[in-house]
């Protein structure tokens, strides 16, 4: 009865405001894993010897410090950029600290060759090779720790970042319920909203931040460093009409350096959303500085990609 009560009055105050109510969780899915009890929370493990499409494929992960073995935890799944690992991307983006995971399993893949599928400069897996791989991954993290299955997102940088749209265009794609892109390299969708992307299912929850200044992976797209890439504005536009959006609300915030855009798909308000950062360069935001930012280099950008993101994801889950 609290629980109606209280929902009751959430949802009341989302009205009350005139914002659109988002998806709201009922009744986790818990996996198999539940029950399983798990050594050392808190702290970065690792995962080897996962066979996967004939090749043996690894990924790093973090449990909440306070991890429990029959409460369902919401699971990000974040790719790295090229010429990189796992647990690089953990350190630039910092988003197993408690401050931005929150009560949630953060887990780092680690692509064959240090990149991921689609760009020319990668030869050591294929596309469908690569999604069975993320296929083969939730399922292993499913059977290992107590999973919502309903709150199974991606995420990703660069390289890894393409690879999230790659992802959304696949049937592997199903498995998660909202995507979010930093910089992404959309090597594998250049040619407009319905050549190749077969999304899972319409609408589905996308965020993109982007860099206006970008040097590797250009805001106006062009010739990069694995093939034709987008414009990112027409990359946008595609998943606009993939998701049936309409109503695009835009702000301008600090100081007009950061343009934030937002479209309701399928009557969600937010569904889609987009920053794009005029002077940051091919870096994860971050207010403080990091790994990515000092390779540019430049400063601390105004908005903190791990906390959009992550705030994102919060207001989505997968329907079954």
């Amino acid at each position: 009865m609290l629980f109606l009560a209280a929902l009751f009055v959430a949802l009341l105050t989302h009205t009350a405001f005139g914002h659109p109510q988002w998806p709201v969780q009922v009744t986790p899915r818990a996996t198999s894993g539940c029950g399983k009890s798990q050594f050392l929370p808190g702290v970065t493990q690792y995962r080897f010897g996962l066979k996967s499409a004939g090749k043996d494929r690894s990924y790093s992960y973090h449990l909440p410090s306070n991890y429990g073995k029959n409460k369902p935890y919401p699971v990000v799944i974040a790719f790295h950029g090229s010429s990189s690992i796992g647990l690089f991307l953990e350190a630039d983006t910092r988003l197993s600290e408690a401050k931005f995971s929150g009560e949630k399993i953060i887990v780092y893949p680690n692509g064959l060759g240090g990149s991921w599928a689609g760009p020319s400069y990668h030869k050591d897996s294929t596309i469908d090779e690569d999604l069975q791989f993320v296929s083969d991954m939730v399922d292993d993290v499913n059977s290992m720790f107590c999973v919502d299955e309903k709150r199974v997102y991606a995420t990703g940088f660069s390289n890894g970042g393409g690879f999230i749209g790659t992802l959304a265009c696949s049937l592997a794609g199903g498995k998660f319920a909202a995507f979010a892109s930093a910089s992404g390299a959309f090597y594998t969708d250049t040619n407009g909203p319905n050549n190749g992307c077969r999304p899972s299912r319409s609408p589905l929850p996308m965020l993109e931040i982007h860099g206006g200044n970008d040097k590797t992976v250009l805001y106006v797209g062009g010739q990069g460093e694995g093939g034709l890439e987008p414009p990112i504005s027409d990359w946008l536009d595609w998943w606009s009409v993939r998701n049936g959006c309409s109503n695009k609300t835009e702000e301008t915030l600090f100081n007009g350096d950061v343009h934030h855009s937002s479209l309701t798909c399928g009557g969600v308000v937010g569904l889609l959303q987009h920053y794009n950062v005029d002077d940051m360069g091919h870096c994860w935001a971050s207010t403080e500085p990091n790994i990515s930012q000092l390779t540019v280099p430049q400063g601390p950008t105004p908005i903190q990609a791990s906390t959009i993101i992550m705030d994102f994801f919060d207001k989505f889950t997968r329907p079954f």
